[in-house]
């Protein structure tokens, strides 16, 4: 109930069995299908990112780093998906008249906001108890973007550039659990490169949310503060920054070989294509966009190539 207030709803049965796009289950039963679909689990693949600083570091193929990564990982996917609960409980209303999230369990009532507050609230400590398995400060960066995601959920997000932040500091805590969790130093190029990279992809969403609503015909009071022309601009900054920092870093270890340098090539052509693809109209679902275009694919899998190489064969 506690989460329930903080969410600002007030849960009446009433509430818990509405639906605009659709019935609720029959006799009011919810399925593991409708609570699986919730958490949102192709969200999950941001989780991914734990995996960069033991990638970077040589460490992923050690037995205690694979344990504590993937345990690390549970724990993110866990958290994330009750900051997800508790973002459509609160979006309930305006997602009912979105043509895709109207869809959403929460939306069209196929979860009770009763259920999906309980959830959230399992998921929650339930992540932060098993990223206490690794490590405490693993459970403390998990509480931290616990916090800094209800505090988003809502205040922030309708505070403009600072949504975009704080969705982009969501990205920076990953990449830092995954350190924590292997134990390895996070060096000054591989934050700068998290951060301008996930700014890149936040603005882009934004961009693609900004034109989605303008086809829909359904408003959003801070993406119509935002102009196009101001996150094309963030966009190409943080592209060419995140572009700089890599490069730089890439040149400042010789001793692997050319394989670092060559990888700068596909990290470059992912930047521009990506950038290409927002320009467009994409770049509202970064994860539907990512796994759907080849190109995007495809470079990804040569930068991965060249990345382990110079990680494990050029040393």
């Amino acid at each position: 109930m506690g989460l329930a207030r903080l969410a600002g709803v007030t849960v009446e049965a009433s509430d818990a069995g509405r639906a605009s796009s659709g019935p609720p289950p029959p006799g009011g039963a919810v399925t593991f299908a409708v609570v699986f679909r919730a958490c949102r689990p192709l969200q999950w693949i941001k989780n991914a990112l734990l995996l960069a600083a033991p990638l970077a570091a040589g460490v992923i193929t050690h037995a205690a780093v694979v344990r504590n990564v993937a345990v690390a990982v549970v724990a993110f996917c866990m958290v994330s998906s009750a900051t997800y609960l508790l973002n459509d409980v609160r979006d309930r209303e305006q997602d009912r008249v979105h043509p895709r999230k109207r869809l959403r369990p929460v939306a069209s009532g196929a979860l009770p906001v009763r259920v999906a507050l309980a959830i959230a609230v399992a998921l929650a400590g339930g992540g932060l108890a098993v990223a206490a398995l690794v490590r405490p400060a693993l459970a403390a960066v998990c509480g931290g973007y616990l916090l800094l995601m209800t505090v988003y959920s809502l205040w922030l997000r309708r505070v403009i550039v600072a949504d975009i932040l704080v969705i982009a500091a969501g990205f920076v805590l990953r990449a830092a659990a995954g350190g924590i969790a292997a134990n390895v130093r996070l060096s000054a190029w591989f934050l700068v490169v998290t951060s301008c990279g996930a700014i890149f992809i936040v603005a882009g969403k934004r961009h693609g949310e900004r034109l989605g609503v303008a086809r829909a015909g359904v408003s959003r009071a801070t993406l119509s503060r935002y102009s196009a022309a101001v996150l094309r601009a963030i966009i190409a900054a943080t592209a060419i920054a995140a572009s700089v920092a890599y490069a730089v870093w890439a040149f400042g270890r010789p001793e692997h070989g050319p394989w670092y340098e060559m990888s700068i090539a596909p990290v470059v052509l992912w930047f521009h294509r990506y950038g290409v693809l927002v320009g467009r109209g994409a770049g509202e679902a970064p994860e539907e966009l990512i796994l759907r275009d080849w190109r995007l694919l495809g470079l990804t899998a040569a930068w991965t190539a060249l990345f382990v190489g110079g990680t494990y064969v050029g040393r």
